[in-house]
């Protein structure tokens, strides 16, 4: 597109919104194809959509979106709600590219209660609203098992898909199946059970559905009571029976004060491109309904116009007509007949977070199904997860920590690890023989080592890591960063271990001075670090243990120049101790290996010119 037409377009388009009404109402973008890209709401048609043709508009996703704008048009309608339900039904016509993508729960299952003359009820996946009523869906699999299983121990409606009318039951045109045998069904299709009690059955099914256990239970009651009033105490004995299922159901469902009743509850978590928005109902302090919508975010849309689209949707999804509606913050919206509660304490507080709980919960259960997949997600968010709480310029990408080990100053060596996108990279772990150090001084260590890692990465040219982590606290910092930044001159992060009195490691420290980071001990990103930590312990120990392991095999018999491992084998097969080969003569050394070792051999033990060769063993 040309610059003359580009300003052609934004003249039409600012002609179109400087005769916009003052109204409420919807609006519609168009992209050149004459596609609605777009669908928003407003109080004010003119002002709103005004707004997106500002030259202070700064937001890139909107200024992506108003290069693709031909034409707008625009519904005038009577109030902000109407607005809210017509942008709602829009958006679900014609998916507009830029809005805000809702990911609903088709892959959930509800429960259908057929349109049949002897109504089924079971779980689906596939919702045709021609064939029966639909409750759910249900994110929750367990709590629609127990809804199921508690409708059939008390109504057993019946199993089988065959079509029945009335007709073909009054013929005795069908016969009882085996679920009728096994006592699952009462056998309405042979009038074994009353139509008229199968659809009171049935009935009761749907209260219990939508929640309304206690008016059934109420009803229950009274019938038991007639019925032994009436003398009828088996029949009483059975209704008993089912009020005791009810009632022990309701019981683990009930988590408020019953006097809260038909109310809906709807709080948002978010991420950077999507939000979850969780929705409960409670009826007579029973929750009978939660479900977690995922929306994925266009145009970086706020929190209260994502709150006000879940809503709207969720609540004509559910049949909602609930007159109170709790939420977290002001959403700014107006519904007829409707009240807005925030509550600071109490029963309500208690079901604001349990919904906040149940979002944050999906969110990380999506989170780790993503992860699965795509392991290397994971990585970059642990990454970027330390970034933030560093401040550091850019992801640590590869990480280096180092430690020392030593026995009273003996046999000393460091190790170094790399981890790379939060995983050892095992190819690049280094160790290494103190050689400056005299006796046991870690600081001493530390810094040879580290002096010598580094100086060889920039004369070799070698990326430098992205961080250093020091095991240990302040001092093994401090003498890191005298080398990196005083000796050295570089700029590389650093950061410390730290540990308790019980010798646990327990936080992250960052910064000179060095200050403690908000950590908790339980997270993933804690695990990665003292998985580092334990790492270069591993590495360092095992160097150490080997190094120890030679020295301790060391023989006399390996300062011999002209002996080898296997004249020293034979010798020790032969004479077994280093002890009874210096007191052997030149006639048993003979016989064990020649006349030519054995002289060297018997002249290092027993004459000058072996003292002088320990001499310069020695040197």
């Amino acid at each position: 597109m040309t610059k003359e037409e580009n300003e052609k377009r934004l003249a039409y388009l600012k002609s179109i919104v400087s005769r916009l009404p003052e109204k409420p109402g919807s609006y519609q973008y168009y992209d050149d194809k004459h596609e609605i890209i777009y669908v928003g709401k407003a109080k004010n048609l003119k002002s709103r959509v005004s707004s997106y043709f500002h030259t202070e508009v700064d937001r890139f996703k909107t200024k992506v979106l108003v290069s693709k704008i031909w034409d707008i048009s625009y519904t005038v309608v009577n109030t902000e709600e109407d607005a809210l339900l017509l942008e709602n039904s829009l958006i679900k016509k014609y998916n507009p590219r830029y809005n805000v993508l809702l990911k609903d729960g088709k892959t959930y299952p509800s429960i259908c209660i057929t349109n049949e003359y002897l109504p089924r009820i079971f779980k689906t996946r596939n919702i045709n609203k021609k064939w029966g009523t639909y409750y759910g869906p249900y994110s929750h699999i367990g709590t629609m098992y127990a809804i199921l299983e508690l409708i059939n121990d008390l109504y057993k409606p019946r199993k089988c898909r065959q079509p029945m009318t009335k007709e073909g039951i009054e013929s005795g045109k069908y016969q009882v199946c085996l679920e009728y045998h096994i006592k699952n069904c009462y056998g309405p299709c042979v009038n074994k059970q009353s139509y008229e009690d199968y659809q009171k059955n049935i009935a009761q099914a749907r209260e219990i559905l939508k929640g309304n256990t206690r008016q059934i239970l109420r009803d229950m009651k009274a019938e038991m009571m007639a019925l032994a009033e009436d003398l009828r105490f088996e029949e009483a004995e059975e209704l008993k029976k089912k009020f005791v299922a009810l009632d022990s159901f309701v019981a683990r469902s009930e988590v408020v004060s019953h006097t809260i009743t038909d109310v809906d509850i709807f709080t948002i978590t978010n991420d950077e491109n999507t939000a979850f928005i969780n929705y409960l109902h409670v009826s007579n302090g029973s929750i009978n309904q939660s479900f977690t919508f995922e929306f994925k975010k266009r145009l970086a849309e706020n929190e209260k116009e994502l709150l006000q689209l879940g809503i709207v949707e969720m609540r004509e999804r559910f049949k909602s007509n609930s007159k109170e509606i709790i939420v977290p913050f002001d959403p700014e919206m107006e519904l007829e007949g409707v009240r807005f509660t925030i509550p600071k304490q109490g029963d309500k507080k208690t079901l604001l977070e349990l919904s906040e709980m149940n979002g944050k919960q999906y969110k990380f259960d999506r989170l780790k199904q993503a992860e699965k997949l795509n392991p290397e997600q994971k990585q970059v968010r642990l990454m970027k997860e330390l970034q933030e709480k560093l401040g550091l310029p850019k992801m640590p990408y590869q990480i280096e920590c180092f430690d020392n080990s030593n026995i009273s100053g003996t046999d000393a060596v460091a190790a170094c690890v790399v981890f790379k996108k939060m995983k050892p990279s095992k190819k690049d772990y280094k160790h290494y023989n103190i050689k400056t150090v005299v006796g046991p001084d870690d600081y001493a260590s530390m810094k040879e080592v580290v002096r010598r890692r580094y100086e060889r990465l920039i004369e070799e040219q070698q990326p430098l890591p992205d961080l250093i982590v020091a095991d240990g606290g302040k001092g093994q910092m401090e003498v890191i960063r005298e080398v990196i930044q005083d000796e050295l001159n570089i700029n590389i992060p650093i950061a410390g271990l730290a540990k308790n009195d019980k010798h646990r490691t327990n936080e992250l420290l960052y910064g000179f001075p060095p200050r403690t980071i908000q950590l908790k001990v339980e997270s993933e990103l804690f695990h990665v670090l003292t998985q580092l930590q334990d790492e270069v312990h591993r590495f360092a120990i095992t160097f150490h243990r080997d190094k120890r392991s030679k020295h301790a095999l060391h023989s006399e018999l390996d300062d011999i120049h002209g002996i080898g491992p296997k004249t020293k084998e034979l010798l020790l097969n032969k004479l077994k101790s280093v002890k009874r080969i210096k007191e052997a003569d030149i006639q048993a050394l003979t016989d064990v290996l020649g006349a030519s070792k054995a002289q060297i051999i018997y002249d290092y033990f027993h004459t000058d010119k072996g003292l002088e060769s320990k001499e310069r063993e020695a040197k």
